[in-house]
């Protein structure tokens, strides 16, 4: 799987001009999953994306994770992050899960954050989403569970 981090103070995701998530302080997470990704992969990375110490103490240092802060979660399904632009210029996205397996992962995944105890809010599957966001650092972090 793959995810993008992006610490935020706020974020939000709208579909047919509503709002269907919405968090305040905490992280806005764009994940892709994968072929050959599974439960497993997507239960670790959540557990990684917790733990991650990404966020301010009390000295102005990266040394909290996002569960020591109590901050929430807007979780966004993203396939553009399996994009393959070695050939050409136009990307392509072979190297993304099949639909049907990507929505079970990404739900999978949301469970798993959910377990964790992070207040999460999600996007929509498949749906066109407007995402608006206040970056907060700015702090963005990439991660992939194929090269940790």
């Amino acid at each position: 799987m793959r995810a993008l981090l992006q610490r935020v103070d706020q974020a939000s995701v709208t579909v047919d001009g509503k709002i269907i998530g919405q968090i305040d302080a905490g992280l806005l997470i764009f994940v892709c999953a994968m072929p050959g990704d599974t439960q497993t992969t997507g239960a670790a990375l959540a557990a990684k994306i917790a733990k991650l110490r990404l966020f301010k103490d009390d000295d102005g240092k990266m040394n909290l994770s996002l569960a020591q802060t109590g901050g929430s979660a807007l979780i966004v399904s993203q396939f553009t992050l399996a994009a393959d632009t070695s050939r050409g210029t136009r990307p392509g996205f072979s190297y993304a899960a099949k639909p049907d397996a990507a929505k079970a992962l990404y739900l999978d995944f949301i469970t798993s954050m959910t377990a964790l105890g992070i207040p999460t809010r999600t996007g929509e599957f498949g749906a066109d989403m407007s995402v608006a966001l206040t970056n907060d650092g700015p702090v963005t972090i990439w991660l992939d569970t194929e090269n940790p």
